[in-house]
């Protein structure tokens, strides 16, 4: 199976009663991976989300951008038939699949729709940790809307995790030990930030740019790498900023100089 994901959730809501138009999909995380499934799934952290059978439109319910590819598993739990995108103890395989998920929020840096401010999402964790690393707490923000668009439970297709989508090996740098928790991400990423501010003496562009690609594709180009994804992030990173600079009420005199 290929395309769109409608075949596959259509798949995973065999179980659902037939004449329900509203169904429920569980997004799993464990170790780092992303599922679906028709039930939470053990040792996963699992978030039910609605589908619309009657929608034109579906969601991205990976909530990771890029093609998907995989088996779908049929098994029993607690004396229910349910279906998942993971193997698990007990599960027959059914069907395969290759889906591309529709554009959504996305889950890595640079790309979609940039939207607007988020100022009541983990408020008071953004303030401390932009105050302990002396950085504006508009440009934190702004760096993991860019990222995860504020999503906890974020994961892209590279493996990077959470609000500030760290890799492992950043995480442990950083003193992350779980990627998932909004305060230590928020304030592992602005560890990092505060560091690659200082390593560019104060040049938010370039500083973006490293989160971005990295120190050494910074350092390699001397400046901005000539990357899409890394250029379109800066310019996004770059609006929000301003955006969350206004949102937050920042006075003048304290706003970034142009």
């Amino acid at each position: 199976m290929s395309g769109s994901c409608r075949p596959l959730i259509a798949a995973l809501l065999l179980a659902a009663a037939p004449l329900a138009q509203a169904r429920v999909v569980y997004r799993c995380i464990q170790h780092g991976t992303v599922s679906l499934a028709t039930a939470p799934e053990p040792g996963s952290k699992c978030t039910a989300q609605t589908v619309d059978d009657n929608a034109a439109k579906l969601p991205n319910l990976w909530g990771v951008n890029g093609t998907q590819s995989g088996v779908l598993y049929e098994r029993q739990q607690d004396g229910v038939t349910v279906y998942s995108t993971r193997d698990l103890p007990g599960s027959t395989p059914v069907l395969t699949f290759t889906v591309t998920p529709p554009p959504g929020a996305p889950a890595h840096a640079g790309l979609g729709h940039i939207g607007q401010p988020r100022t009541d999402i983990h408020s008071e964790i953004f303030k401390s940790a932009a105050h302990a690393n002396r950085i504006e707490d508009a440009w934190l923000r702004a760096i993991a809307h860019a990222e995860s668009d504020m999503q906890a439970d974020a994961v892209s297709p590279k493996g990077a995790q959470g609000i500030m989508q760290f890799l492992p090996k950043t995480s442990a740098e950083f003193k992350v030990a779980d990627p998932f928790s909004p305060a230590q991400s928020i304030q592992g990423g602005a560890r990092l930030l505060g560091s690659l501010l200082r390593r560019y003496k104060g040049d938010h562009h370039l500083a973006a740019a490293a989160y971005n690609a990295g120190i050494g594709a910074v350092a390699r180009y001397g400046g901005i790498p000539p990357y899409a994804e890394t250029l379109a992030y800066v310019e996004k990173v770059d609006v929000l900023f301003e955006r969350y600079t206004v949102a937050l009420k920042v006075p003048a005199k304290h706003r970034r100089k142009k």
